[in-house]
This record gives C-alpha cells, sequence and structure tokens, in this order.
C-alpha cells in the first residue's frame, strides 16, 4: 500500500478515536455537574453514599462507581429515565418482599382460622373449658357442646364460649367437643380435675379477663361502703402529720379519676393502694378497672410506692382463686411493694356475695390470700370495723395484713391491724374530689 495512503488512513482512524473520546466526555460532563451541585447542597446535611460503601466493605474503586449512580441513577445522564434518587428505598418499603399467596396457601389459611381448641382448668372437683379459636380469642355466639366421657354432656347456654361444670369426682376425663358448622373441632383429650383447692394462680386466667366495654358497669359495680355508716363526726378529712408513727397514703379507682401524681407526691403521699378490678356483683364477670394501668404507671413514675386491690363478690373458695389469679396477672409488669388486698364489702344488698355466712366469707378471703403468698406477694383484707367484727372470723385471719376501715379520729376496733383508712372524705391536691387517706404502719 502507498505510504501517503497508510498516513491518511491512520490518520482518519486517530480522528475517530479522538470524536468519540469527545462525544464520551461531553455526554457524562453534564452528570458530573449535576453530582457535583447534589454533593454541594447535601454535603452538611447527609453523609456520603461512597463512605457508607466504602465502610460497608466495598472496594474504593466500585464504591466511586456504586457512589456515581447512587446519586445520578442508572438513568446515567438522561434524568427523565429515573425514578426518584434513593435507590435504597424499596428497603422500608414493608410490602416491597410481599406475594401474592397461592390458591392452596389462601385456603390453608382459612381452614386454620376456623380451628378450634380448647383450654380446661381445675380448681376443686370442677372444670372450666374454654373454646378458643386459632388466634387464641374465646369464641363467643356459638351454642357449643361438650362430651365428659361416662359423665354426660355440658351445653355453652349464654354462648359465652365457657363451660363450667361442677360437682365432679376427682380424676381423669377424656373431653371432647361435639360438631361445629364450619369449625374444625379438636380431637378428644383427656384432663384432670383435682380433688382440693390448689392455690396457686391459674395460668389462662386472661381468658376470662373483660373490660367495662363488655358490661354493664353500672349494674356490676356496685359496692358500698359499709364504714360510713359506722363514721362519727370527729372523722379527719385532711393529710395528717405523723413523723415516726406511720406513712401517709391514699386508695384510688376508678372513681378518682385522672390524677396528677407528681402533685399528689409533693402534698406528702408516699404510698397508694390502686384499685385492678372488681367481680361483678350480677353477673359475676371478672373486670379490670379501667383506671388501674394509667395510676400504677402514673404513680410508680412519681416515686411512690404501691399496692393493689381487688373487690370481692366470689361466693366460694374457687372463684377467690380466679379473683387473687386476675390480680396476679395485672401486676405482674409493675413492681408492688405493698400487699395486694381482698376488699370485703356489701353490694347494696343483692350482690352475689351479700348473703355469705361467715364461714365461707372467711374461707374467701383466705383462699385470695394464700394464692397471693403462693406467688411470693404479701396478701391482705380490708373492711369496715363491723365488717371485720359480724362478717368474718378474724381470729383465723390474723397472719394476713389487716386494712381496717373506720371513720373516726381514733379507730375502736379492738382487733390488730396494720393500714387504717381513716377517711373518705380527703383531699389532696392533685386529685379532684374526694379521696381515701390511709396511714399505714407497715414498714415498707
Amino acid at each position: 500500500m502507498d505510504s501517503r495512503i497508510k498516513r491518511r488512513a491512520i490518520l482518519i482512524s486517530a480522528g475517530m478515536i479522538l470524536l468519540v473520546v469527545f462525544v464520551t466526555v461531553l455526554g457524562n460532563s453534564s452528570g458530573l455537574r449535576r453530582y457535583l451541585s447534589k454533593q454541594e447542597k447535601s454535603e452538611e446535611n447527609a453523609p456520603s453514599e461512597i463512605d457508607s460503601l466504602t465502610e460497608d466493605g466495598t472496594g474504593e474503586a466500585e464504591a466511586e462507581e456504586i457512589g456515581s449512580y447512587a446519586k445520578e441513577g442508572f438513568a446515567g445522564s438522561d434524568p427523565s429515565l429515573q425514578v426518584g434518587d434513593d435507590l435504597r428505598a424499596f428497603l422500608q418499603d414493608s410490602t416491597f418482599f410481599d406475594r401474592e399467596l397461592s390458591s392452596y396457601e389462601k385456603k390453608l389459611l382459612e381452614e386454620n382460622d376456623k380451628s378450634l381448641y380448647f383450654v380446661t382448668t381445675s380448681v376443686e372437683r370442677d372444670l372450666r373449658i374454654q373454646i378458643l379459636d386459632a388466634k387464641g380469642t374465646v369464641v363467643t355466639g356459638v351454642p357449643f357442646v361438650v362430651e365428659l366421657k361416662e359423665q354426660g354432656t355440658y351445653k355453652d347456654q349464654d354462648r359465652d364460649g365457657i363451660i363450667y361444670i361442677s360437682n365432679l369426682s376427682a380424676g381423669d376425663y377424656e373431653v371432647a367437643l361435639g360438631e361445629v358448622p364450619d369449625y374444625e373441632t379438636p380431637k378428644p383429650t383427656v384432663v384432670s380435675v383435682r380433688d382440693k383447692v390448689a392455690y396457686t394462680a391459674i395460668p389462662d386466667i386472661t381468658l376470662l379477663m373483660k373490660t367495662e366495654a363488655d358490661i354493664i358497669a353500672e349494674e356490676e359495680d356496685t359496692g358500698q361502703r359499709d364504714a360510713e355508716e359506722d363514721a362519727d363526726d370527729t372523722e379527719i378529712v385532711d393529710i395528717r402529720e405523723l413523723g415516726e408513727e406511720g406513712q401517709m397514703g391514699i386508695d384510688v379507682s376508678k372513681w378518682n379519676g385522672e390524677i396528677d401524681w407528681d402533685r399528689v407526691r409533693n402534698a406528702g403521699i408516699t404510698y397508694a393502694i390502686i384499685r385492678c378490678g372488681y367481680r361483678g356483683s350480677s353477673t359475676g364477670a371478672l373486670v379490670e378497672d379501667p383506671y388501674f394501668r394509667q395510676n400504677m404507671q402514673g404513680a410508680l413514675s412519681a416515686g411512690l410506692k404501691v399496692g393493689i386491690y381487688f373487690f370481692t363478690q366470689a361466693t366460694n373458695e374457687v372463684e377467690a382463686v380466679e379473683e387473687a389469679s386476675m390480680a396476679l396477672a395485672l401486676c405482674r409488669d409493675y413492681r408492688v411493694t405493698y400487699p395486694i388486698f381482698i376488699d370485703t364489702e356489701g353490694a347494696g344488698g343483692n350482690g352475689r356475695a351479700d348473703g355469705l355466712d361467715m364461714e365461707t366469707r372467711t374461707k374467701v378471703c383466705q383462699a385470695f390470700c394464700r394464692t397471693v403468698e403462693d406467688a411470693g406477694y404479701s396478701g391482705g383484707i380490708y373492711g369496715s370495723r363491723n365488717w371485720f367484727r359480724t362478717r368474718l372470723r378474724m381470729d383465723e385471719l390474723e397472719n394476713y395484713v389487716i386494712w381496717l376501715a373506720e371513720y373516726r379520729e381514733k379507730p375502736v376496733y379492738g382487733g390488730t391491724y396494720h393500714l387504717w383508712q381513716y377517711t373518705s372524705s380527703g383531699n389532696v391536691d392533685g386529685i379532684e374530689g374526694r379521696v381515701d387517706l390511709d396511714i399505714s404502719y407497715l414498714a415498707y
């Protein structure tokens, strides 16, 4: 080939290479300018993407490349092809990895939702059967029937998902749940019925607990203050200066409404006995006090020591164990220093426990306190002077903490007591309206 032709070919090739380089540099320069502009604006407020990648172990050269993409977007110099600047945004989308379930998987979920199982408990020659769904919720509105082998069938008459069977002999029984339309019933299982009361907390008591949204509170929360009938005109309604004689406290429930606990503490109150719940005086439902949790949190946050009480309507030891179990379940997340009390008072004359004889009521209090003490807490009994004198055998309760309600300047009650509620008409800064005032002689 002629040398002039060779030179011309070489020059043309070199020119084309230079043209390609020029076009490439020109195309990338706009992206570089945008990148540098973004860097200048965000440098003070956000860490460099390249830095974070390098810290994660990515090589420097690779980090520069990825960082360029992260800032520029994979669209390169054509921003119209890019949707957003944050290429990691999908990690913040909780639904990004969700996928459409197959028809088979949907069918399995539907079948599981219709599966039933039951939980049984026995305290003393009895059996409580609670029918639950796959989510662990008691199933209501269904006419369940259970069969105890060689005993017979028992119906859920009120359709509350709970069947209670009493007067059983101790021993093992096979329990079977009858077929229920649209539900998958569990296989029969063998359960044990206790011979005597076991004063231990019932593990599944939360399944029996209700809120006031589930009941008619006006018909169930009907406790009356027997101590007010015994009060005289020497009753003191102010906070007392006690010195070394005792500790000033209050006891509260939903009836006291919203409380400013810091102001209560600053007023000289050192502890609070807080109602955790009550048993309905009509239906016997176990109901949580709607202010219990916020009162516990408020009192503890303000630095007060706390105890709790439960208004009883138990008619036997079995129900007393249930009430104690509920109190224990509710207080497990809090630091409780003072005892857990059973509040034994009247409920207007028509309460389910108003007509108990002295022996039964005493056993109810014992069962409650023994269950509480089995869990490691101190058990106590609250009542008025007249209630202690005429409704309970106090000589059989002397091992428990006694909380006396007597509204006069000095108590005339002749028995031993460890706390004294001296008025139900007290005035404490931070609480609107009347409040119960107490003196504790306990060394807490």
